[in-house]
């Protein structure tokens, strides 16, 4: 009854976390493993604030929009199944 919208629910978290994990693949996000290694022993201490740019907030508002699209996606995908359950 619920299988289809579920497997499809799976379906597209497991296609995004792959994309997601592609991404920081390709931007080099696990390149310096001998860094990483040390980041919990770090003591905090850095240099000045960095100045956050508009490229960066846009970027923000768009991460935001598309969790926001994620999760009316999520809402209207439960609110069809619960509604055609019958």
């Amino acid at each position: 009854m619920y299988s289809p919208y579920f497997l499809t629910y799976m379906l597209a978290g497991f296609i995004l976390s792959v994309l997601v994990f592609l991404w920081a693949l390709h931007a080099g996000q696990f390149r310096d493993q001998k860094r990483a290694r040390f980041l919990p022993l770090d003591d905090g201490a850095e240099g000045p604030p960095v100045v956050v740019s508009r490229m960066n907030r846009i970027q923000g508002y768009v991460i935001l929009g598309l969790a926001c699209a994620g999760l009316l996606a999520m809402a209207i995908t439960l609110g069809y199944s619960i509604l055609t359950a019958r």
